[in-house]
C-alpha cells in the first residue's frame, strides 16, 4: 500500500513525523525546501513530487527514495545503505561521508560531490551522476566509486576545477580522455582499458534501466580512471624525511 501525503504548508518536523507514523510506503506530494526528508530512515519507499530541501536522506539506512524533480545540498549525507534517485539535477555536496547505498542523478551535481567518500567494511557506496560535476568532486575521497557521465553536452568538461584533491582511496571513472582536466599529483588518471569497462558495466546497470538509457551507448566513449597514488597524500607535510 501507497500512502499519499500533501506536504503542502507542512514544516519539516511535521512531514517528517507523518512519514514515520505511517505504515508502508509513501508518495509526497507538493513539496517546497522541507530539509531532513526520510533522516536515518530505514526500509521505506518514498517518491517525492516537489523539491526537497538539504540533507535528503541524511544517515539513510536502507529503502529507496525517489525525486522525480532536483534536490537541494546535502543529498544522502553519511547514508549508511539504500538508494537515492533524483531525475533532476543535485546541489553541493551530495554524498557527504557516504559510506555505504547508492545515489543515482539523471542531471548535473553542484560542487564538492562526494566529499569525504569512504568505504566502510563490506560497503562500497555508489555515486553515479549523469550530468556534469561541479569543482572539487571527490575531494578528500577515501573510498568508493564515483562515477560521471556527462552524456548532453560531452563536448564540454565533464567536471569542475580540483577534482581528486586530498584522495587517497576509492576510484573515480569519467566519460570523457579528460585532455582538458588538470588533475592533483597524487593521483593517477589513465584510459580505462576492458576490465575497467567490464567494472563500470555492473555499476551502470542499474542506473540505465532507472533512467531508459541504453547501457551500450552509454559505454561507447572514453572513459577516464583516477585512483589515488597515496593513502596519506599529506605525509609529507608532517613527517620529516
Amino acid at each position: 500500500m501507497i500512502n499519499t501525503i500533501n506536504a503542502e504548508g507542512l514544516e519539516h518536523e511535521a512531514l517528517n513525523a507523518a512519514i514515520r507514523n505511517t505504515e508502508g510506503d509513501c508518495l509526497i506530494e507538493g513539496c517546497l525546501g522541507q530539509r531532513f526528508i526520510a533522516a536515518g530512515l530505514t526500509g521505506k519507499d518514498i517518491t517525492i513530487h516537489g523539491i526537497p530541501g538539504n540533507a535528503l536522506g541524511a544517515y539513510l539506512n536502507g529503502g529507496t527514495l525517489t525525486v522525480m524533480s532536483n534536490a537541494q545540498d546535502a543529498v544522502g549525507d553519511t547514508m549508511n545503505e539504500g538508494t537515492i534517485v533524483i531525475h533532476g539535477n543535485i546541489g553541493d555536496a551530495a554524498g557527504y561521508a557516504m559510506r555505504g547505498g547508492k545515489i543515482y542523478i539523471r542531471g548535473n551535481a553542484g560542487y564538492r560531490a562526494g566529499i569525504h567518500m569512504k568505504a566502510y567494511k563490506d560497503k562500497v557506496p555508489l555515486m553515479v551522476i549523469g550530468g556534469k560535476a561541479g569543482s572539487f568532486l571527490g575531494e578528500y575521497q577515501a573510498g568508493g566509486v564515483i562515477i560521471v557521465l556527462n552524456l548532453k553536452t560531452p563536448e564540454k568538461k565533464c567536471v569542475g576545477f580540483f577534482p581528486c584533491t586530498g584522495m587517497h582511496g576509492g576510484k573515480m571513472f569519467l566519460r570523457s580522455a579528460c585532455q582538458d582536466v588538470v588533475f592533483p599529483e597524487q593521483v593517477t588518471a589513465r584510459p580505462a582499458d576492458e576490465d575497467d569497462l567490464k567494472e563500470l558495466r555492473d555499476y551502470l546497470k542499474e542506473y540505465c534501466e532507472l533512467f531508459s538509457l541504453d547501457e551500450e551507448a552509454v559505454l561507447a566513449s572514453d572513459f577516464t580512471v583516477v585512483t589515488p597514488d597515496s593513502k596519506n597524500p599529506y605525509r609529507q607535510m608532517y613527517v620529516a624525511n
